[in-house]
């Protein structure tokens, strides 16, 4: 039986333009878009938008699920039931599970579970380390996302700090490469002189100071300077310096660009100054650092050489933060409520309803060139969300739906909430509710 859903009076955002209009779906994809659209036969589901913004379904481009090992913290089904909730229906996941994601067979057994428990499409990245090279290369291109690599230690051990084999992976992949940048070297030499001064008593207020912003810039600078040597087509994580932004630009169109940007939610919301009252609810790898940095950050993304907004989504037990700043581990839930934290910057007046699609929907399905996802168009898959920005509601530990059950965002008040999500087709969350409608896909790619 086809699955018909005809989504009435949405003010639908695509391309750089807003238009008021009607979306018809059958089964998986949208199959007419048009300023009325009368319902034709009575096995058709109406809902009306009721003015409401009419998005595509965001795309996370990097996540941190926890499955398989770490499944305390969190889970594909618990945090791919969250992302829905909040309006991001694909995400990419990220290889520092457990065991790490370094092998061709243990990236497949992800996507075995992810086939049978996730609410939102799915890729998982390749993990490289000191010794893989050869599984590197047998990374299949079109249902792959592309390789990670961690020039920071930060969590899990997949630290690539041999020179030699980068040289080797950014010489040998056609993939995109996807790192994380910071010096290790400097990071170490930085928390010494914190624990001479300190001892094992360092506040969290020092995070930023220790994992710094030289210690950002001299790896992602390195990263860079490589992937223009090889001609490796580099996409750099969740950058937080103003210093960096230097390294990017906004001459060439996203299509072209071999090196490419993003910048997460937090970078965009927070500063060290939040440290006092958020502790370590705020401790990610790289740090939350200064009001300057953030302003520049900002800058960045509505000036284009930041191409993507994510999330870092990266869930520990509420026990684990609670720890001393040492002993507490970096990341946290943000999945949720990342669409409508951006939202809560558009009516700040920071950024357009258009610019955020953009960098959270079309940008990454560009940049990793997802096949028929990230645009509300005709031919493609019907991944939407409905985003009332008139709709108040408060973030508290009933309403949130990572498994760890908090959230940097508590007691805070959007004033935007997701009304309704989509996944292929499928309305999987309305009002609070996920339904128990597991309609994830595998992401394909057009490379």
């Amino acid at each position: 039986m086809m699955n018909r859903i005809l989504i009435k009076n949405a003010k639908i955002v695509n391309e750089g333009s807003i238009f008021e209009g009607d979306v018809l779906i059958e089964n998986e994809f949208i199959v007419e878009i048009a300023d009325f659209i009368s319902a034709k036969s009575s096995d058709c589901k109406i809902i009306d938008a009721e003015g409401n913004f009419l998005i595509p379904g965001a795309i996370d481009d990097q996540v941190h699920f926890r499955e398989p090992g770490l499944t305390h913290k969190g889970d594909i089904e618990s945090e791919s039931r969250a992302a829905v909730a909040g309006g991001i229906t694909s995400f990419i996941e990220q290889p520092n599970t457990i065991p790490n994601a370094l092998t061709q067979e243990i990236l497949e057994e992800k996507y075995q579970i992810a086939e049978n428990n996730s609410f939102a499409n799915y890729s998982f990245m390749m993990g490289a380390s000191n010794d893989n090279l050869a599984e590197v290369l047998k990374t299949n291109p079109k249902n792959v996302a592309g390789i990670k690599i961690f020039l920071g230690s930060s969590t899990g051990n997949m630290l690539v700090d041999n020179d030699e084999v980068l040289e080797r992976i950014f010489s040998s992949t056609p993939l995109l490469i996807a790192v994380h940048c910071e010096d290790e070297t400097t990071i170490k030499n930085n928390l010494e002189k914190f624990k001479a001064e300190y001892g094992d008593d360092i506040p969290v207020s020092a995070h930023h100071l220790i994992r710094s912003e030289e210690a950002c810039y001299l790896s992602s600078s390195k990263a860079i300077a490589l992937a223009k040597k090889t001609g490796a087509r580099l996409h750099i994580f969740h950058l937080s310096t103003a210093k960096e932004m230097e390294l990017f630009t906004n001459k060439i169109p996203l299509e072209q660009k071999k090196i490419t940007a993003e910048v997460c939610i937090h970078h965009l919301w927070f500063t060290n100054a939040d440290y006092d009252t958020k502790g370590n609810f705020i401790k990610w790898n790289p740090a939350v650092k200064t009001e300057n940095d953030r302003n520049a950050l900002w800058e960045a993304l509505l000036d284009d050489r930041i191409d993507v907004i994510a999330t870092d989504h990266a869930p520990h037990t509420l026990e684990e933060k609670q720890q001393s700043y040492l002993k507490a581990p970096s990341g946290g839930p943000l999945v949720q409520h990342a669409v409508v934290a951006m939202f809560e910057a558009y009516l700040q007046g920071k950024i357009s309803v258009e610019k955020i699609v953009q960098k959270m929907a079309h940008n990454p399905a560009i940049l990793f060139k997802i096949e028929k996802r990230g645009f509300v168009k005709v031919g493609y898959y019907a991944d939407l969300a409905i985003v009332n920005s008139g709709l108040p509601w408060t973030v508290n530990k009933d309403n949130i739906f990572a498994k760890c059950g908090w959230s940097p965002f508590e007691d805070f008040t959007f004033r935007s909430r997701i009304t309704h999500t989509f996944v292929n087709g499928e309305l999987v969350y309305h009002n609070f509710k996920v339904k128990d409608i597991r309609r994830g896909k595998r992401l394909l790619f057009d490379r």
